[in-house]
């Protein structure tokens, strides 16, 4: 897949350097950002988001009283993000209360089957120019995602110490690539053959029982989470110093229309550290998720459990969230690890059109594996290969016991207004060929 971007505006215009001292910010204030980009099969995107804030009578700033963001960006041949998420801790009294309401869209959704490097990927499969090319589409399929969320924090000792609740209500559509429609308008040396033509591995790994019939379109998952938090953070969008410490409980219950009952352990931990005051700081986070029980679907093996969801998706492990500069959903597992390392450098203060903005860079490196895995019912495979002689090789698609850590390291941009809006842009190259080569990631917030 190849992605051109051809606008990147903000109305966060970057000036010259005005002032060093801060306007204190009341009533409404917004942030926005309209995008414009194409990708080959997908088609342009088109589209924006705006978030807006209300600090009230300024005297809480930079904290704001409520916050209100609104997405919504189409691809021209069918994908497309719909959002809308509310954070406000004023809602309700003494309690942090974040709400999202969603649907995404994907018609190239990746994936890239099971404990990372123990499924091998194969990238002449979907480069066009090599003379092993099979489909663009070989480690894709169509994916839908409906999601209600909600997310409580509440006090439970001090203002360190907190509760954790929430409900998340999700659910799955998944197909195979719509073929048809991606190849409108292509010239004929451009077109995706079909999948009778080219089967992705989606289609294989339904036809060898690694994924089964129940599963294989999707499905619904309600699921509730407890657990506590302890933060000490100076600031929630970009914390100077402090610690933010979680451990959460997910569990998904079969008799509210899930697929299967199951219950998720997440444990993150995120530290700051000020090297130069208001300037440079170094920061770290730390994860772990394992299942402690029940057998949880494919497609929900890809989501990361977090006490509050900090962007548009929170999937992984690569991609914006995780691992940068690793393929999006190379490392899915039962359980993993992952760690990300920052320096965060504020170059630049200044005021422009009466808001307060400032400059960051970011030298990152980002770390995860497969701590437990899924089974992919190898032997499953070998005998349906040995139905079809010539039909191809299991080694094309798996390398027992090559699980090893990955790794990727980067540089970022950041564009900050008024301390909450954040617009994020990230350079990520993976350390191993297996993994891919280098990411582009633009988006909002700080990863952590």
């Amino acid at each position: 897949m190849k992605r051109i971007l051809f606008f990147f505006l903000s109305i966060c215009f970057v000036g010259n350097v005005f002032s060093q001292e801060e306007v204190s910010k009341q009533g409404w204030n917004f942030g926005a950002l309209p995008t414009i980009t194409f990708d080959t099969d997908l088609g342009f995107q088109y589209g924006g988001l705006i978030n807006l804030y209300h600090y009230g009578d300024g005297s809480r700033y930079p904290s704001y009283n409520h916050s209100l963001y609104l997405e919504v960006s189409r691809f021209t041949k069918g994908s497309g993000i719909n959002r809308i998420y509310y954070d406000s801790d004023q809602l309700l009294p003494g309690i942090q209360t974040s709400v999202d309401l969603s649907f995404l869209s994907d018609k190239a959704y990746d994936f890239y089957g099971f404990n990372g490097y123990d499924a091998v990927v194969n990238k002449d499969w979907f480069d066009d120019e090599s003379a092993d090319y099979r489909t663009r589409m070989f480690y894709k399929y169509d994916r839908k995602m409906f999601r209600f969320k909600v997310d409580l924090q509440g006090k439970l000792s001090g203002d360190k110490l907190k509760w954790i609740g929430g409900l998340n209500l999700l659910n799955f559509d998944i197909d195979l690539v719509d073929i048809d429609k991606l190849n409108k308008g292509k010239d004929e040396g451009d077109m995706l053959p079909s999948h009778d033509e080219e089967p992705g591995l989606y289609q294989k790994y339904q036809e060898w029982g690694i994924i089964s019939e129940e599963e294989a379109n999707g499905g619904f998952v309600p699921t509730f989470k407890g657990g506590i938090v302890y933060d000490t953070r100076d600031n929630r969008p970009n914390p100077m110093k402090g610690m933010w410490t979680e451990a959460v409980l997910l569990g998904s219950p079969e008799f509210l229309g899930g697929e299967t009952s199951f219950v998720k352990l997440s444990l993150i931990h995120r530290q700051y550290f000020t090297i130069a005051p208001k300037k440079l700081s170094f920061v770290y986070r730390l994860a772990y998720q394992t299942t402690l029980g029940g057998n949880v679907p494919y497609y929900y093996q890809t989501q990361m459990i977090t006490s509050v969801l900090k962007g548009a998706s929170s999937e992984g492990l690569g991609g914006a969230n995780s691992l940068r500069g690793i393929r999006r959903n190379r490392v899915v597992g039962d359980a993993y690890f992952l760690g990300n390392v920052e320096a965060r450098w504020k170059f630049a203060r200044f005021q422009f059109i009466n808001n307060n903005f400032y400059l960051g860079l970011n030298a990152f490196a980002d770390f995860g594996k497969v701590t437990s895995k899924i089974d992919v019912k190898r032997e499953n495979v070998i005998d349906y290969i040995a139905l079809y002689p010539g039909y191809d090789s299991e080694n094309n698609y798996f390398d027992s016991g090559a699980e090893a850590m990955h790794y990727s390291y980067g540089l970022g941009l950041r564009v900050v207004m008024n301390q909450n809006f954040i617009i994020r842009c990230d350079y990520g190259m993976a350390a191993d060929e297996r993994d891919g080569d280098s990411g582009v990631y633009i988006g909002l917030n700080y990863l952590f």
